[in-house]
């Protein structure tokens, strides 16, 4: 089903391309945070899993995808501001539940840290609260290539990291397109890194003994920049949590096997539903490849 797509704009400032992917038979919608460099294509194969049971809001920050054109994109958007465009977008889709992956995570956390009233649970895939050697080492060189705008260098740098697990097939697609964006949107991602790196940890962390919802952290048994060992550390912070590690997979979950993707599919889905029926048939990994970035 193609989504029904809307310019929402917030507070006169930013205006915002998003997807909604009706479930006619859904009571409940669930919103999805790209990570870094990534757009809506990025969560193709998530949303096959997701909207056989919900109502899906995917949106692209204004500086990436197809808000670009709609935004001057002359100044740089912090992670609270990205927080804060996600908090209005809760309430006009009127949100239920709230799904993000890797360093989308951090606006995502600093949003739930506001206690939104409309959210029920949350889902946090592929990110921990503790920045790893390898998550230095990738972040440092990145911050490089991406001060550079050496394009080649970063999607070498992603497909030779937390990308080393996807199939070939997506790593071309995924080099092809963080090799491609425009100037502003790997200064940007610069800007982002930087403000990571400089952020305490208690910023997005500690905040979050104020958060009375259940929590479920996934995390792939295969990696090592945002390591199931160290998302468990949120355990100090959140107060209802659970943590699922999927089998033989990396940083991207749901899309380097169809194991991954059904096992990821099992954990959200019967995370969020407490009473899960016979879940309809989605089709899983399929020939339709979509750049999944960071």
């Amino acid at each position: 089903m193609r989504p029904e797509t809307a310019i929402v704009e917030i507070h006169s400032q930013y205006k915002v391309h998003t997807e909604f992917y009706r479930n006619p038979e859904a009571r409940e919608t669930i919103i999805l945070v790209n990570g870094s460099l990534s757009t809506t294509a990025s969560f193709a194969q998530t949303v096959k899993y997701l909207q056989p049971h919900f109502n899906v809001v995917l949106f692209d920050e204004p500086y990436a995808g197809q808000s670009k054109p709609h935004n001057d994109n002359s100044r740089f958007i912090s992670k609270e501001t990205e927080a804060d465009i996600l908090l209005h977008l809760i309430e006009h889709f009127r949100v239920d539940y709230l799904m993000s992956f890797s360093w989308g995570s951090v606006s995502a956390l600093l949003a739930l840290a506001q206690c939104p009233a409309r959210i029920k649970k949350a889902v946090i895939t592929s990110f921990s609260p503790i920045l790893n050697a390898p998550m230095m080492d990738y972040l440092t060189r990145g911050l490089e290539c991406l001060a550079a705008v050496d394009r080649n260098a970063v999607g070498d740098l992603v497909n030779g990291t937390i990308g080393k697990y996807l199939p070939g097939l997506y790593q071309r697609f995924n080099h092809k397109h963080c090799s491609s964006l425009d100037e502003h949107e790997y200064l940007q991602m610069h800007f982002h890194v930087r403000q990571v790196l400089n952020m305490d940890s208690r910023c997005y962390v500690d905040c979050l003994a104020n958060v009375d919802i259940p929590m479920l952290f996934i995390n792939g048994e295969n990696d090592e920049y945002t390591s199931a060992e160290d998302a468990r550390h949120f355990a100090k912070h959140v107060r209802d949590c659970q943590f699922i590690t999927i089998d033989n997979a990396g940083h991207f979950v749901d899309v380097e096997h169809k194991d991954g993707w059904r096992q990821t599919q099992d954990a959200i889905v019967g995370f969020l539903k407490k009473n899960p029926a016979t879940k309809p048939l989605a089709r899983p990994l399929a020939a339709d490849y979509q750049a999944v970035a960071v």
